[in-house]
């Protein structure tokens, strides 16, 4: 499976919540700090209607979720094997 792509920033809770759960569940996943990142930044921008929304996951199936809770995000894993 492609890596999912988490685009955050370190200051965030959202984004420090979501990065534990995947490690938690040993997911294989690709960190993009949009604070040191500036086509990252954009691409979230551009894909939250211009907001800076964080952290926005974008996964191999094309799929994208943006400040999921928990539950969402496991759900959304599953769904993927």
């Amino acid at each position: 499976m492609d890596k999912i792509k988490v685009f955050g920033t370190t200051w965030c809770g959202t984004s420090r919540r979501v990065v534990r759960t995947l490690d938690e569940h040993n997911i294989d996943y690709e960190w993009i700090d949009i604070d040191q990142d500036p086509e990252g930044e954009k691409l979230v921008i551009e894909t939250n209607n211009g907001f800076r929304s964080v952290p926005t996951l974008f996964f191999p199936d094309g799929t994208i979720l943006v400040e999921p809770r928990n539950q969402a995000l496991l759900d959304k894993l599953n769904s993927l094997n």
